[in-house]
């Protein structure tokens, strides 16, 4: 292999956006370390993900003794083991030898050095003071890192999803209204266009991800219709336009306090000042403050969702409407007053249908009520009391 340009390698591995701590602290080492790394075919990225493993249990056993010689040197391994962290998602894009168990093996590496490191500092220094509240703050950085990478797992499945609901109404709706021209047009209907034919539908975030440096507005005008699930967090905060364009600059995405400064936090600065609780407790802060903003972003996405929805739906919603067939429970019977008609439950049964079972696997209707038994003497025995047409309704 011939000599590597560190430039071409930098634009090809490195990410459009990342975390600050990536982009000043790692970008600059790593990529120097791959041009190295890349010259041997035995170093494959799984092989680098293990090392990565190893290394963060090396720093997770010289945070367990505790002393202020063993911090620094597991701080210093834990940045060596991010780095190599790094490296082999760099190297499999350099190669183009990556492959979706070493994505998964990569994810699962991480967790596990988070737990053992985390454990390992905080218990150490619980065996060194016998302070308490190092044992919460064990708990409360390993909770936080699970709940940081489930939340944005989740996140990013609620907008696929999103954005696949909107796809297919927006051709569905395309096809619709292509039929009707047709038909005004002509009097027939031509078949449908093929899949690879019909239109494409862009969403503003892709275009932002392509064009970090343009505006959205600007992206809007040039592209036309483009769907837009963030309209409403712009208009609420504008000045974030500005703010995230300065940041792409550099590489760096908006998100300042992520997963990754709050770990680099937790196992790196907090032992080189010998702060770790003081650390700790403000790092949580930073990181659950910005999760914050990332659900309530997510939520005005979600209003945005819903009235696009609603503008393309081709037909009235029926959501939050409970259909009057469903009303009856147990405590009524057919026929009393004010139930409907067999021919207005049968209008009712086609407006809204009783799911299928493949639609809602947990649905169990209510059941009729018991068929009354001639031979429950005691039960007419009661009827013919006095007070029963007065108590009636209230005997369970």
């Amino acid at each position: 292999m011939g000599k590597l340009s560190l430039r071409a390698v930098q634009k090809l591995t490195c990410k459009k956006r990342d975390a600050w701590w990536t982009v000043l602290l790692i970008d600059p080492v790593a990529t120097r370390m791959l041009i190295g790394m890349a010259k041997f075919k035995f170093i494959t990225p799984n092989r680098v993900t293990w090392a990565a493993l190893f290394v963060g249990l090396g720093s997770a056993y010289f945070f367990l003794k505790g002393d202020t010689l063993s911090l620094v040197i597991g701080a210093a391994l834990y940045h060596l083991s991010f780095i190599l962290d790094c490296i082999d998602g760099k190297l499999a894009r350099l190669k183009g030898n990556g492959s979706v168990f070493g994505g998964w093996l990569d994810y699962v590496f991480d967790r596990i050095r988070v737990l053992f490191c985390a454990l390992a500092l905080m218990g150490g220094q619980y065996l060194i003071t016998h302070n308490e509240l190092y044992l919460l703050a064990a708990l409360a950085v390993v909770f936080l890192d699970m709940l940081r990478y489930v939340d944005a797992l989740q996140i990013y499945k609620m907008r696929m999803s999103m954005r696949m609901k909107i796809e297919k109404l927006t051709l569905e709706r395309k096809a619709l209204e292509d039929e009707q021209t047709q038909r005004e047009a002509t009097g027939a209907v031509l078949p449908a266009q093929p899949p690879s034919e019909q239109p494409k539908v862009v969403f503003i975030e892709d275009l932002l991800r392509e064009n970090p440096g343009v505006e959205a507005d600007v992206l809007k005008q040039q592209r036309g219709e483009v769907v837009d699930l963030h309209a409403q967090f712009r208009n609420r905060f504008p000045w974030y336009t500005r703010f995230r364009q300065a940041l792409l600059r550099s590489r760096i995405r908006p998100h300042l306090i992520s997963g990754i400064e709050f770990q680099m936090f937790i196992f790196i600065v907090a032992p080189l000042i010998g702060q770790i609780l003081w650390t700790t407790a403000v790092s949580a802060a930073a990181l659950g403050l910005f999760e914050l903003v990332i659900m309530y972003k997510f939520w005005l996405s979600t209003r945005d969702f819903t009235r696009l929805m609603e503008e393309l739906a081709t037909k009235p919603s029926k959501a939050g409407v409970i259909a009057e067939h469903l009303h009856r429970g147990r405590h009524r019977r057919a026929g009393e007053p004010g139930d409907p008609s067999e021919e207005q439950r049968a209008v009712l049964v086609q407006q809204f249908p009783l799911p299928e079972q493949d639609d809602d696997l947990g649905f169990q209707p209510y059941p009729q009520p018991y068929a009354p038994y001639a031979q429950d003497i005691e039960t007419q025995q009661l009827r013919t009391l006095p007070y029963w047409a007065e108590s009636e309704g209230s005997v369970r």
